[in-house]
Order: C-alpha cells, then structure tokens, then sequence
C-alpha cells in the first residue's frame, strides 16, 4: 500500500474510531488514540516500522477497554484485536496485515507485562507507553482515578517513602510504580528520548505536590 493510499485509508479508520472508541472515558477515548497514532508516526520515522499495520493498531488498540480493578481488563487488549479484526476485514484489508494488527495491539499491552517482538508492536507500546508521562500522563491519571473511585493519595503516606505502592488504591501511588519508570521500559531509543523529556514534567509536579500537601 502506498503512502498516498496509507493517508486515505487512515481517515477512513479515524472516522470509525470516532464512532467505535468510548466517549464516556476520556482516558481511551478518540483523543487517546490520535495521539498515540502521532507519537507511533513520530517514532516510526526514526526507528522504521511499516506504517500500514502501525496506523490501524494505533488507531484500534483501545477498541475494548475493561475497567482496570476488572478481573476482565487483561483482556482488553486481546478483544480490541477482534473489534480491529472486524473493521479491517470491513474495509477489505490484506489478510497478512490483519494478523500483524492484531499481533501489535496484543503485544502492545504494558499492563499485561508482554514483551513485543516485531518493530511495529515495540513502536505502539512506545506510543502508548508514552500517554503515561508528562503533561498527558498527569491529566489521564487522575482522570481515570475519578472512574476507578479511588483516592488522590494515602494521607499517612502519600509518597510512598515508607510502604509499597497501590495504584489501584492512590492516584498518586501511580507515578512510583509506573508513570516514573515508563522511561526505562521503552523499546525504542527513540521513546526513550521522549519520555525522559516528558518524566521531567511528572518529578516537578511531585515537587510541587510534596510543598502543597506536607505543609
């Protein structure tokens, strides 16, 4: 498929993701999936990476999302490969390409601890991985903290300086087991430049929390 056909073809799935991506989580909604699409563009350009399978899976790789305190959620990444399955036999896609979807969105799951294999699925877990830091990161957590009726922090210990994280407890808890440590699990140098820029912004809002809360 050509580059010109690629463009074509990704407004067609932006329009269907529109329609398909949840509206009532703002955490995995159309907006998410655009900027996952552009920052799995951006990293394709330096890094390769055959963006017939990588627009699509950017596009699709939140079709289902399950609450994260769901006994379902580790399959959200495995039914959003069907959903995607679906739209692009729809729109007539090459088989081969179907199946190389459907491996990156599997593969892309950092929650599920997987470890990708092919450059397009290492280029959309880097994409996604990188909605957890920065500015982005911060909006989305707390966000999805308001869904997941959890608490904004542990009042004895909001830091975590003396007890181990519980991110499906505190908001907060979050960022030490995993918005902080996103830079080191990148697949892609690429990522990683990105995401060290981007942590900077999370330790200088923890900063500014610390003076706010402990005072």
């Amino acid at each position: 498929m050509n580059k010109a056909l690629i463009n074509k073809m990704k407004q067609k799935l932006i329009e269907i993701a529109k329609k398909t991506l949840s509206k009532e989580d703002p955490a995995h909604d159309i907006n998410h999936a655009l900027r996952v699409l552009k920052n799995a563009e951006e990293i394709a350009l330096i890094e390769g990476g055959d963006l017939e399978v990588i627009v699509p899976a950017a596009l699709l790789h939140d079709a289902v999302v399950y609450p994260k305190h769901s006994e379902k959620s580790k399959d959200s990444a495995k039914d959003s490969a069907i959903v995607a399955r679906k739209i692009l036999e729809d729109l007539n896609y090459d088989e081969k390409i179907i199946l190389r979807v459907e491996e990156a969105i599997i593969e892309h799951s950092f929650s599920n601890g997987i470890k990708p294999n092919k450059i397009e699925s290492k280029i959309l877990q880097d994409a996604d991985k990188l909605e957890i830091t920065g500015v982005i990161g911060i909006m989305r957590t707390f966000c999805y903290t308001g869904i997941m009726k959890r608490e904004f922090y542990n009042n004895d210990d909001p830091f975590c300086e003396s007890r181990e994280p519980n991110s499906l407890a505190y908001a907060l808890d979050l960022f030490f087991n995993r918005l902080l440590i996103a830079k080191d699990r990148m697949n892609t140098e690429t990522a990683r430049i990105i995401a060290e820029e981007r942590t900077k912004v999370l330790q200088e809002f923890l900063e500014h929390a610390k003076k706010e809360i402990n005072s």
